[in-house]
């Protein structure tokens, strides 16, 4: 029973951190666009305060996980859990690069456009069909 509590909330946190995962880009992407002053300092709040919603879950995500992890051992043995850790290890540079673009945005630095934060905002798509499909259908 514990088991399927644990992967409830693990499953809770991951929802909860792509939809952060997917709405931060996005105010980037309106970021870019704006130029008064007031705009500005709008989104930089907003943007701090969902990346710290998003680390929030993300932390949560993780240690639920590894809970789930340190109950099935023997997972560590199969490669689809090795496909997908590397992939939650390049969503997780992903996070931190949305970090540093904040930071950026916050400094008033961006030289980026609007459109590169589209195409940006779509990355942790990929990432997560394929963990998911990693964690459903479990190939190797």
């Amino acid at each position: 029973m514990i088991y399927l509590w644990l992967k409830t909330f693990h499953l809770v946190f991951v929802v909860a951190w792509f939809a952060a995962l997917f709405y931060l880009p996005r105010l980037f992407v309106y970021h870019a666009m704006t130029e008064d002053r007031m705009g500005h300092d709008r989104f930089v709040i907003m943007e701090r305060k969902l990346f710290g919603m998003m680390t929030l879950s993300m932390g949560l995500a993780a240690g639920f996980g590894i809970a789930l992890l340190i109950m099935n051992p023997a997972w560590l043995t199969m490669g689809w859990i090795h496909a997908k850790l590397v992939l939650v290890a390049l969503l997780l540079g992903y996070h931190a690069y949305c970090w540093k673009l904040s930071r950026v945005f916050a400094r008033r630095e961006n030289q980026r456009t609007h459109t590169w934060y589209r195409v940006f905002n779509e990355l942790p798509v990929l990432l997560l069909v394929a963990i998911i499909a990693l964690a459903v259908i479990k190939p190797f």
